[in-house]
């Protein structure tokens, strides 16, 4: 653990090219330069969680990006340990949501066989934005956790979901992230990343880990990459 960097991600990608082995964990207390998804800024001040791990691709090993779903799966799992009645669901791909109120995101890097996790949970005060509600651990009530308790609550589940990701595959994965996710028929908002927008109704993921949404027509669309919403 270290009292301040600019990114935990940035600190374990370079630590990735020095040769550091699978599974090493980086946290800071303070994060001043820390980054989410579509590249919007996660404020980093004391008392909430700012982790970073690493994944060394194998031979063999399911596709890289489905390690978005294992993350996402390990995060709810932790977070659930310390939160069991708070209703806790994952929004496509790894969001962690309270009823529609962001808790936590997780942010993946790759450089070569080297995949960083980056993973943000707001345990003792949460920002207020915008374009999107959120809440904390505090928020909900929860004050027996803080962020060392959490991150080594989540190193185990991070053991726990990538060995069941390399033994028995994606599809094993996917059904864990299916049991913990928003229901099928919740309406969604896919924001494409150019620019363009898609609403429908939550139908479940393809094998590929892709989300697929059940439209107004009753077609059906296969998102990639998005920025995702609940309506």
């Amino acid at each position: 653990m270290i009292r301040e960097t600019g990114s935990t991600n940035a600190d374990m990608l370079a630590l990735a090219g020095e040769g550091v082995p699978e599974g090493v964990w980086l946290r800071a207390e303070r994060q001043t330069s820390g980054k989410g998804r579509m590249g919007r800024q996660w404020e980093g001040d004391e008392g909430n969680l700012y982790a970073s791990t690493l994944v060394r691709l194998r031979d063999g090993d399911p596709p890289a990006p489905s390690l978005a779903l294992v993350a996402g799966v390990a995060v709810h799992a932790a977070l659930t340990h310390f939160a069991p009645d708070s209703g806790l669901t994952i929004k496509w791909p790894n969001d962690i949501l309270a009823d529609q109120a962001k808790i936590a995101g997780i942010l993946l890097e790759r450089a070569g066989d080297a995949v960083v996790i980056g993973i943000g949970v707001n345990v003792t005060h949460h920002p207020l934005l915008t374009d999107r509600a959120t809440t904390s651990l505090r928020a909900l009530g929860v004050s027996m956790c803080d962020a060392t308790s959490l991150c080594e609550e989540l190193a185990g589940q991070c053991v726990q979901m990538l060995a069941l990701w390399r033994s028995h595959g994606l599809d094993a994965i996917r059904s864990q992230w299916l049991s913990r996710a928003h229901p099928p028929g919740s309406p969604l908002l896919a924001r494409l990343p150019d620019g363009t927008q898609v609403e429908g109704q939550f139908e479940t993921l393809d094998r590929d880990g892709a989300l697929i949404l059940r439209l107004a027509n009753g077609a059906r669309s296969v998102i990639h990459a998005a920025d995702i919403f609940l309506l």
